[in-house]
């Protein structure tokens, strides 16, 4: 559920409209709604309250400071795969001991950061890592608490660049190498091998690749148990799917009782790494409808939001739905809603009947809370989008809107080098 409803038929975030919100901040925009987040956060959180287990906001699905505060707020801890993800998630207020690090290449300065901080786990990735990982926390004088991360070759039945679990994968151990590295891990001073991690796949719709997996875990984790190394904590990363379209991906409570009845023989502390199931519904993309054309049979809407805005339907090929922010009565067409960028992957929707729109008119493009702003980007020298977060009648600009000094100040530094070199 979320709370982007129609009043009187104009489009509300919680108590406060979206037209006003434009008004106020431009387009495109992002808003997002406070109560959603914590409705969410709160289901998913209530589904395993009869184990012991900790849940790990995925920061990559939404890494907006003011987002992660409210989690933090609220109890979560965060999965991060970068520095940058520790940095915010720090600046947020989540403690250090609710922070567990994966990523296939974390390079010696994160590593630092990560032990500097007292993360509670880093989930490792290959053999190199955990070697580098040991000589790192060792120069530091530390002892790294590390999971390391299983592939268990799990088909998770969803797009195949969000898959994580198979084989071909970059992700993640084979379970003879594992083993190799759980072995080796005993073996060596400054690292504490007391977890395990797996992560197969996003936007999973069933709860059968979930099972398989941690059923491979299990198996696997009684190998451990007899060469004697005590496993306290089993990650099963993130992945549970939301609605785009017509997908009925299980409720949180499904996977929670699942999940609560496989581990009754293990005494564990269960890691969960929610993102897209949190994040989702609980954000939209505003944008304006700058042109209409019509090419022959082809209706185009031209928008002033492009892939740069948000990617997922370029690069994935994902549905949004979109809807007016004010109902009317008008008649259907098909058409594209394209962008302004040059590429002819940039649509945020193609052959979808929407009601007919006029130059002007705004629309707004629903789910786009997770994988939205943070993979936005600069392309066409296109400053990102604002953020505003609504709660009740309040609201607040979560971040400002980027200007055009934004795209080039990283850069002005090599001005006067470049007219030097240009005298020469």
């Amino acid at each position: 559920m979320h709370y982007f409803q129609y009043k009187n038929d104009q489009l509300y975030a919680e108590d406060v409209s979206v037209a006003l919100l434009v008004q106020e901040y431009g387009t495109p925009l992002y808003i997002y709604s406070a109560s959603t987040l914590t409705r969410h956060y709160h289901a998913f959180e209530s589904a395993f309250s009869d184990i012991k287990h900790l849940i790990c906001y995925s920061v990559k699905a939404n890494s907006n400071l003011s987002v992660l505060k409210i989690l933090g707020q609220e109890g979560s801890g965060a999965d991060i795969v970068s520095g940058g993800e520790l940095f915010r998630a720090l600046r947020a207020g989540i403690p250090a001991k609710k922070i567990v690090y994966s990523g296939v290449g974390k390079e010696v300065s994160e590593i630092q950061e990560a032990l500097l901080a007292d993360i509670l786990l880093f989930n490792v990735e290959s053999i190199q890592e955990l070697e580098r990982i040991n000589t790192i926390a060792q120069d530091m004088d530390k002892v790294a608490r590390v999971s390391l991360r299983i592939n268990p070759d799990v088909d998770p039945k969803t797009h195949p660049y969000i898959s994580t679990g198979l084989k071909e994968n970059k992700f993640g151990l084979s379970r003879p190498e594992a083993l190799k590295a759980y072995k080796l891990a005993q073996t060596l001073t400054h690292v504490d091998p007391i977890g395990m991690d797996c992560h197969i796949g996003s936007q999973l719709t069933s709860l059968e690749p979930f099972m398989e997996a941690l059923g491979r875990l299990k198996e696997f984790y009684t190998e451990l148990q007899g060469l004697g190394i005590p496993i306290q904590y089993l990650d099963l990363g993130g992945g549970l799917g939301i609605t785009y379209n017509e997908e009925e991906p299980p409720h949180p409570k499904e996977l929670g009782e699942a999940i609560g009845t496989s581990l009754q023989d293990l005494d564990v502390t269960l890691i969960l790494e929610p993102g897209r199931v949190i994040a989702g519904n609980t954000g939209i993309l505003v944008t304006e409808v700058q042109y209409l054309k019509e090419n022959g049979e082809k209706n185009f809407v031209i928008v002033d939001a492009a892939m740069n805005d948000l990617v997922r339907p370029s690069l994935y090929g994902s549905y949004h739905r979109i809807a007016p922010v004010c109902q009317k009565n008008r008649e259907e067409v098909v058409v594209d809603v394209v962008g302004p960028i040059c590429e002819s992957s940039d649509f945020l929707a193609k052959d979808r009947s929407l009601p007919r729109v006029a130059q002007g008119d705004l629309l707004a493009i629903f789910s786009a809370g997770a994988y939205g702003f943070t993979m936005s980007s600069q392309y066409n020298s296109r400053p990102r989008a604002a953020e505003v977060i609504v709660q009740g009648a309040h609201h607040i600009l979560a971040r400002k809107r980027e200007v055009y000094n934004d795209l080039t100040v990283l850069e002005e530094s090599g001005l006067t080098l470049v007219t030097e070199m240009s005298k020469d």
